[in-house]
């Protein structure tokens, strides 16, 4: 059975990487053979609603299935071990569904010809997705997406859930990882209808998993968090004022 788990966990994990890097290729129209703008276009209704409903499956399995009282019930029925691992599976599964049966919308909304212009985009393109990716290190690469459960699990040892630290660009911002994903979809110097629709869909389905992740680590927290939330930006890397805090006036 512990060598099932780990055979599952690095399944998983490799089924995350085909996904990760075609959504590179998928978002930026470059390299892979179905990109967000390639394709036969259709009825413009057609395609919108196809592919809000593409979104909207992946974005109920994953909030659903990350939320702490999902997994409560979830892991009365999959071996704790592997919880993370079918998490990680089923998104990449359906992250792959929808970059297949994604229906591009092909107008242009914005074409940038500056050289310069096109130059920043792309590189902010590019840093969205390192920053993404780097910071998946700064918390824990491995428990993030499931193999240090299954080798703890391999290893006969018990999972014990990884203490809240402020690092790197965490200190700078509170989801760096969501910030990544927004540089990396917003800028394109080529922007189409459908891209469009993709950025504006995805944008409003991370400010809604912000608000229910802060919800649950307030919960895991407590004060530790509050504090962090109001001394770390969400998003925006700008600096806070520091609020003073009156002391009581003895009588």
């Amino acid at each position: 059975m512990r060598f099932f788990v780990v055979a599952f966990g690095i399944v998983s994990y490799l089924v995350f990487l085909v996904a990760f890097l075609y959504s590179v290729g998928f978002v930026g129209d470059l390299f892979v053979p179905k990109t967000i703008n390639s394709g036969v276009e259709g009825p413009a209704a057609q395609a919108v609603l196809i592919n809000l409903l593409l979104l909207g499956l992946f974005a109920v399995q994953h909030s659903v299935m990350a939320r702490p009282a999902f997994k409560r019930w979830w892991t009365q029925i999959v071996p704790r071990s592997l919880e993370r691992s079918i998490y990680v599976l089923l998104s990449s599964l359906l992250l792959l569904l929808l970059f297949w049966q994604w229906q591009p919308l092909t107008g242009v909304v914005w074409s940038i010809e500056s050289e310069i212009g096109r130059f920043l985009l792309h590189a902010l393109f590019w840093l969205g997705w390192l920053i993404v990716l780097l910071s998946t290190f700064m918390i824990s690469h491995l428990d993030l997406f499931g193999l240090r459960q299954v080798w703890l699990r391999l290893r006969e040892q018990s999972y014990r859930p990884l203490p809240f630290r402020e690092v790197a660009l965490y200190k700078v911002v509170r989801h760096p990882i969501m910030l990544g994903f927004l540089l990396a979809f917003w800028a394109t110097p080529d922007m189409t209808q459908g891209h469009l629709l993709f950025a504006l869909a995805t944008t409003g389905y991370i400010l809604i998993g912000i608000f229910l992740e802060e919800r649950d680590l307030l919960t895991a927290f407590g004060r530790q968090y509050e504090q962090y939330r109001q001394r770390v930006p969400m998003l925006l890397p700008w600096p806070r004022r520091e609020t003073a805090v009156a002391e009581p006036q003895g009588d």
